[in-house]
């Protein structure tokens, strides 16, 4: 995995063989950055990284200025890496090994981006229960966004709060808005 753009532009990261994971390809992630910078001045930003995996995404936000990043994800070597990443990048992310669903329940801080891959196999009902979580918990800032990464073979169209959705390859970006 590369980071693209920012402080460690061209960086190339390799997360361990046995992690469960399927980081975002360079070409999507460059896509949905570029919609971003459009919309966000990133050192302002406060984002929230579930099912962050290999924290692909997290360093992204990190490199280009985000200087409150918080990563969560269940796999315990998925957060050991990223921490590891963090201290040699001299980043600030901070991580939480946590299952996403509970956290979303319990969690009161509030973020501008809230970006969430979860496995393209996830239960549709699972996929519905984020937008459901984030805005029912009242979870992002003003003019916030929750954005879902998830195979071209799932609509997320029908969800409450859904604005629109960016097709990359097999992956799909869904913007989620108040």
């Amino acid at each position: 995995m590369r980071i693209i753009s920012g402080k460690h532009k061209g960086r190339n990261l390799i997360a361990p063989k046995k992690l469960p994971v399927r980081p975002t390809k360079d070409m999507a992630k460059e896509s949905l950055f570029n919609i971003l910078n459009n919309s966000y001045y990133f050192p302002d930003l406060k984002v929230l990284d579930l099912f962050t995996g290999t924290g692909n995404i997290s360093y992204e936000f990190s490199s280009r200025g985000v200087d409150d990043v918080l990563a969560v994800d269940a796999h315990g070597g998925c957060i050991d890496f990223i921490d590891k990443t963090v201290s040699l990048l001299d980043m600030n992310i901070r991580t939480l090994k946590s299952d996403v669903f509970s956290f979303l329940q319990r969690n009161t801080e509030k973020f501008d981006i809230i970006f969430a891959d979860p496995f393209y196999d996830m239960e549709f009902t699972d996929f519905e229960k984020l937008p459901q979580l984030v805005f029912e918990n009242d979870l992002l800032l003003e003019d916030g966004v929750l954005i879902i990464e998830h195979s071209n073979r799932t609509s997320l169209a029908e969800l409450p709060f859904y604005k629109n959705s960016r097709k990359y390859g097999g992956s799909v970006f869904s913007f989620f808005e108040k």
